[in-house]
């Protein structure tokens, strides 16, 4: 089982703040020891020298992250070699994760799940058909899919062959990490936060009456 590296949580937390990472060390020995943080910046500010309650506080819930985010890369790696798909490449990327949510995107194709809609159309023998589509916009769907209608393997016309063919991109666009990440990106930067009121329901909702023509920006939401 792959253990998470607590010194390099350490060493990461130390950068973050900008202090030394000894200093850290000794806030976090005091913190798993179950002093809690008004504690340690009042009676321990020797041993963590001089460490304020707001550095202490950033530094616990940080410590809480990174203890998660590392329990779950572990298991993640391990899962993922357990089913025999963890290549060099693979396991780089997963280590290089530096958030929950890129580490969670990253691991989605690798997640035990039931049968799919994508996964009956690769049976069917559709994956050439979406793969091909989706390489050149110039192919017509119709006369393409046609080629691989086949009652036996449950494709009963183009229609039914083409609808694999869109679940099995589907899939493939749901669970590409880096598109995901740059989707993620692009919503909490050019997304908006909107509300309207239902028509006749203005008095019934009148404590909420700022919200009633509301929009605002995710970069402007507090």
């Amino acid at each position: 089982m792959t253990t998470p590296d607590v010194g390099s949580i350490e060493s990461r937390i130390a950068d973050e703040l900008g202090v030394r990472e000894r200093q850290v060390k000794a806030a976090v020995e005091l913190l798993d020891g179950g002093s809690t943080v008004p504690f340690i910046a009042r009676y321990r500010k020797e041993a963590t020298e001089m460490l304020d309650d707001a550095q202490l506080r950033t530094l616990e819930e940080r410590l809480r992250y990174l203890r998660e985010l590392e329990e779950r890369r572990a298991a993640i790696l391990d899962s993922v070699r357990e089913q025999g798909k963890l290549t060099e490449e693979l396991a780089a990327r997963i280590r290089a994760a530096e958030t929950k949510a890129r580490l969670e995107d990253i691991y989605l194709p690798f997640k035990p799940k039931r049968r799919t809609k994508a996964q009956i159309a690769r049976e069917a023998g559709l994956e050439p058909l979406a793969e091909g589509l989706l390489a050149d916009a110039s192919v017509d769907p119709q006369a393409a899919a046609a080629a691989f209608v086949d009652a036996d393997k449950g494709v009963a016309d183009p229609q039914a062959a083409l609808d694999g063919a869109r679940s099995i991109l589907t899939e493939k666009f749901s669970e590409d990490a880096d598109l995901i990440g740059e989707l993620r990106e692009r919503m909490w930067t050019r997304g908006r936060l909107a509300a309207r009121v239902k028509d006749g329901k203005e008095e019934a909702g009148a404590k909420f009456a700022d919200y009633f023509d509301f929009a605002e920006p995710f970069t402007d939401l507090p």
